[in-house]
């Protein structure tokens, strides 16, 4: 190639990567065209140690290295409109509502809040008065709500001593309304996402996203007791991209699955047997070494890349499978009751739990165990699905689960500490890598 030529070719790239720059985009963001569910970053930058303390970056070879601060992904980006009612997200094209004071009154408390059947309805009523300009507005299914979770929140012993998993500088949020009998943490946001089973003793259950603990849960859809009072959750409704959340699998025939809406490249199989988080990462660190499937980029997944993969039409009891497509490969495991069941898997997301960042959080392809008290203070404890496979809890990220026998918070969650691994790398190459490419090449 003539000299000329490479010059040419060179300003071209010269002037890409300022349109990138005039535009507002960074790498992440200019990677994402064309996705339809891209994955939005946990916001996480601190670095953890298994006991909870903060500590340097690590450096390749070194414990903890590969943690989810480690990679910078698609960095979260917002613009509230002009008239201050709603926030859309740049990366996602979701649009949602910016309030959650729903009767207006000034203030956000229980009389904002719904019952699961009350916030399907609610998006009617926000369509026909034309809300922010807009008609098209729904509740948002668990993957679209997920998408807003912000892995910077706290949860301590208080509100005034926690911070929201979710940024309040454009979202409007509240705790439980203590005011009202509620624990403060009751601040649970509903979803159109049911579970296909059911949990505790035969609930019909609703996945629901917790921005005050940083949790998934599935709750019950009605009062279980009978008493007409029936759960009553925060709502945030939501419009635009009606794919988002929709995976789009591609079996590569090599050991790895492709997903085209993501733009992530998984492993097929898992880990085979349980680890602890260190050695978590460490696996993936040893399938780097080995150029496992041709690649060396491979990271243990953040937790909202693992739960990207989630299939909520799926689950133990309904499929006889873990709730992922049967594409992948999941190994069965014997649960803590003696059944056949689906492992937690881990992420390299830290979950700021209580006084030490000694958690880490997992997402339930199985059951969403625990151990409950039936009746209460009799000593006789059952083990039950109480949160759903599809669930995002967080477990020590060392110890031993025996000093657990009954589990840990108020539903007894079971404590595996050892969960299993399936690791992720980006399906294609970066931005800056095929610019530095061509560059070179030409």
């Amino acid at each position: 190639m003539n000299p000329s030529t490479r010059r040419g070719l060179q300003a071209v790239w010269v002037l890409a990567i300022w349109v990138m720059a005039g535009l507002g985009l960074t790498t992440a963001q200019a990677q994402t065209s064309g996705l339809t569910y891209p994955i939005v970053d946990t916001n996480q930058k601190t670095f953890y140690d298994s006991a909870g303390s903060a500590i340097s970056e690590p450096s390749p070879g070194d414990p903890y290295y590969g943690q989810d601060a480690q990679f910078s992904g698609l960095q979260p980006s917002y613009t509230i409109s002009q008239d201050g009612l709603t926030v859309h997200d740049t990366n996602t094209g979701l649009t949602w509502m910016k309030k959650a004071d729903l009767n207006g009154d000034g203030k956000i408390d229980v009389n904002d809040k719904k019952t699961a059947d009350e916030a399907l309805r609610y998006p009617a009523t926000l369509n026909a008065s034309h809300y922010g300009g807009y008609d098209d507005w729904r509740l948002p299914s668990i993957k679209e709500l997920y998408s807003l979770m912000d892995y910077t929140g706290h949860n301590a012993q208080t509100a005034a001593e926690s911070k929201p998993y979710i940024n309040t500088s454009y979202f409007d949020f509240a705790y439980g309304d203590e005011n009202a009998g509620e624990r403060y943490i009751d601040s649970q946001w509903a979803t159109t996402t049911r579970y296909v089973s059911t949990t505790m003793n035969g609930d019909e259950t609703m996945f629901g996203v917790n921005f005050a603990d940083g949790r998934i849960k599935g709750y019950p859809v009605y009062d279980p007791m009978g008493w007409g009072l029936d759960k009553l959750f925060y709502v945030r409704c939501v419009r635009g991209n009606p794919n988002y959340g929709k995976n789009d699998f591609v079996d590569n025939g090599d050991g790895t699955i492709t997903d085209r809406a993501t733009g992530l490249m998984w492993q097929q199989d898992d880990s085979g047997t349980g680890k602890n988080w260190q050695q978590a990462l460490a696996y993936v660190a040893e399938l780097n070494a080995s150029k496992y499937l041709g690649y060396s980029d491979w990271r243990l997944p953040n937790v909202k890349e693992l739960h990207s993969i989630l299939d909520y039409t799926r689950s133990p009891d309904t499929t006889h499978s873990a709730a992922i497509d049967p594409l992948f490969h999941a190994t069965p495991i014997t649960d803590e009751g003696g059944n056949t069941n689906y492992a937690f898997y881990w992420s390299g997301t830290t979950h700021l739990d209580g006084p030490t960042a000694a958690h880490a959080c997992y997402v339930c392809f199985g059951e969403a165990l625990g151990w409950m008290e039936q009746p209460p203070g009799s000593g006789h404890y059952v083990l039950l699905d109480v949160h759903g496979a599809g669930a995002q809890r967080s477990d020590p990220k060392s110890g031993d689960p025996a000093d657990y026998p009954y589990g840990h918070g108020p539903q007894g969650d079971v404590i595996r500490i050892y969960n299993y691994v399936r690791a992720v790398r980006d399906a294609g190459p970066s931005h800056t890598t095929a610019v530095a490419y061509c560059w070179n090449r030409y």
